[in-house]
């Protein structure tokens, strides 16, 4: 009767797992397709528009600024280590 209620942990870990795996496959429609499709033509357009902008001269960006070297990053100290 032991070996019986050894091997139901097993079983009902099975049946756990395929009630799980039906739930997280499921369709959901929370969203209608014709919303998310125009949704993405929305952010498209508003991407095409601040190119063009960019292009024409809306945007002016900055030189890039020089990079800091710092004591630790420009390896000051080159002296190897030796074993005793």
């Amino acid at each position: 009767m032991a070996a019986l209620s050894w091997l139901l942990i097993p079983i009902m870990a099975v049946i756990a797992a395929s009630v799980w795996g039906s739930w997280a496959s499921r369709r959901r429609t929370g969203i209608p397709d014709s919303a998310g499709v125009a949704g993405y033509e929305r952010f498209r357009a508003a991407m095409e528009r601040s190119r063009e902008e960019e292009q024409v001269g809306g945007f002016d960006p900055e030189p890039p600024a020089e990079p800091v070297v710092t004591g630790a990053s420009a390896g000051a100290d080159r002296t190897a280590r030796t074993a005793d």
